[in-house]
């Protein structure tokens, strides 16, 4: 992951109002359900308390609870009542352990609170009198008035008819806009609307909502952070990811389309060395390691250089380590030569001296979901996302594989990034929605530990501290061309080998090959791209 550099987190441009500076600190409330969405169930069910995440300041000056399931906004400050508040499936972080800092927020006074029960009320039933008091109060004249009659109308209409797409999308735009009065009546309504037990669409709002707030709350860093910072014991969130791998075949998909395209190029190489950018817990290389232990005429000499990220170190409770024992003890019963090198250093300072590329070697190179990661000219002058693909490319390597989100989040402004970001996701929602009842225990754990980060950090982030920086396989492609690469023709039999894995999914995944490359999508949605590069 990225480290913060200097751009702010979230947005600093609400104005309409005098702000005052408080000192905000996050706290994780354990609460449990009272509204019925999540229960006390039986073995392998919810049944133990979880925590809400909230924002409070010692001022009382503005108060928000981000539950993904009930997120408040309290203008007064006044504290949620239980009775309010959502069971959340997120590890409590303590005050003392709490990420502090100060943010500065918006205090509305109870003058604004009086306008939006004004608003409101002349949404059910306008009266002259009233739209004459608004068309003095506001600068925009009578046709301003009436247009904003108009649209409040009908978002009124959308939360009356329960349309929770089109309101966080409402939502989204006021924030956009900087309208304070929308954007907190909208977060206001939409804690009744979502739940993270709900159908697919109440699930994601959930996560959006909680970006939606942290955002507009000017506190998308620090909220990010404490999702991040006190993650679950390592066990459990490695067990979160293998099963958001058997869930959904985006990852078999990936890995397996990536061991073919290598397997291809390296079937008559002696000496083969593959260079992991993000090796997690090296689990795609087992079904590599096993098809060239079979290869007719024996197997090459594996060597695999593996870089590391803090995420899956915590997911595998130590280093790199673990997972050279790993692959060691599953080559030596496949008698494979093999050796295997640590690269402990970020993705995006690796240079020539890190690798160890010798004389001889057959060398390839995978980024499987991660280069997305790496900053751009976008974030930052040193533009490590194309400094990487140049130095692979000075490697002379005899194949590089790319799997990536086919979703382009890196340089959209705000709004199309939230609308790209409830499409996406969404189908991502949807897929999970057909593996597991919409009330288990590990659904909603796999869900906001391997999902919810990524979605906030992809809504209330902005400069470095947004990590999540997607592009479509059209952005990769022109990256890849201009670093030097040309296209490595896929075999056929990963294809065949990818529709038979399929075949056993739910028939409502899709396959395409286009251009070259391999769409995996859900609803003819396409959601990960796969290519390869020479």
């Amino acid at each position: 992951m990225q480290e913060s550099q200097t751009a702010p987190c979230g947005n600093h441009r609400f104005h309409r109002k005098p702000v005052q500076d408080v000192d905000t600190c996050l706290s994780l409330h354990c609460s449990n359900s009272d509204n019925g969405s999540i229960g006390t169930h039986s073995s392998g069910w919810i049944s133990e308390p979880y925590c809400t995440l909230e924002s409070f300041s010692a001022n009382g000056c503005h108060q928000v609870s981000n539950s993904p399931s009930t997120v408040s906004f309290s203008p007064s400050g006044s504290p949620t009542s239980p009775n309010d508040s959502q069971s959340y499936p997120d590890p409590c972080l303590s005050p003392e352990k709490a990420p502090c800092s100060p943010l500065k927020k918006s205090c509305l006074s109870e003058d604004v609170n009086h306008k939006i029960q004004e608003l409101e009320s002349l949404m059910l039933a306008p009266d002259p009198d009233i739209l004459g008091l608004y068309e003095k109060s506001f600068t925009g004249g009578p046709t301003q008035i009436s247009w904003e009659t108009g649209r409040w109308k009908k978002i009124t209409e959308m939360i009356s008819q329960g349309d929770l797409k089109e309101v966080l999308i409402a939502c989204a735009k006021a924030v956009s806009e900087n309208d304070i009065l929308t954007a907190e009546w909208l977060i206001s309504e939409l804690r009744s609307m979502v739940s993270v037990s709900g159908e697919p669409i109440q699930r994601l709002g959930a996560y959006i909502l909680e970006g939606l707030v942290a955002r507009f709350a000017q506190s998308g860093s620090a909220i990010y952070k404490a999702l991040s910072c006190n993650e679950p014991a390592s066990p459990d969130l490695l067990s979160y990811m293998l099963q958001l791998y058997e869930m959904c075949p985006y990852f078999k998909f990936g890995y397996m389309s990536a061991n073919g395209a290598i397997a291809e190029a390296m079937k008559d190489e002696d000496r083969v060395h593959i260079i992991d950018f993000q090796i997690a817990q090296g689990s795609q290389w087992i079904s590599l390691i096993q098809a060239l232990a079979a290869r007719p005429g024996g197997p090459p000499h594996i060597c695999i250089t593996g870089i590391d990220d803090s995420t899956s170190a915590f997911a595998r409770g130590g280093g790199l380590d673990i997972v050279a024992k790993r692959l060691s003890k599953l080559a030596q019963m496949c008698n494979v030569p093999f050796e295997f090198h640590s690269v402990d250093v970020s993705a995006s300072e690796v240079g020539s001296e890190n690798l160890g590329v010798q004389p001889g070697e057959a060398l390839a190179v995978n980024f499987a979901l991660m280069l997305h990661h790496m900053p751009d000219e976008s974030v930052t002058t040193q533009n490590h996302r194309d400094r990487i693909l140049r130095l692979v490319r000075s490697l002379s390597p005899r194949v590089v594989t790319l799997v990536e989100q086919e979703s382009n989040t890196n340089t959209a402004p705000f709004f199309p990034r939230f609308l790209e970001t409830l499409h996406y996701y969404l189908a991502i929602f949807e897929s999970i929605d057909v593996a597991l009842p919409r009330k288990h225990k590990d659904r909603i754990n796999v869900e906001q530990h391997c999902l919810a980060r990524d979605i906030v950090n992809i809504i209330a982030c902005e400069g470095a501290e947004r990590v999540e920086r997607h592009e479509l396989l059209g952005k990769w492609r022109s990256r890849f061309t201009m670093a030097g690469f040309t296209p490595y023709p896929l075999s056929p039999l990963v294809n065949a080998t990818i529709k038979t894995l399929l075949a056993s999914c739910c028939d409502c995944y899709t396959l395409e090959e286009r251009d070259g490359a391999l769409y995996l999508g859900w609803m003819n949605k396409a959601l990960i791209a796969s290519c390869a590069w020479q």
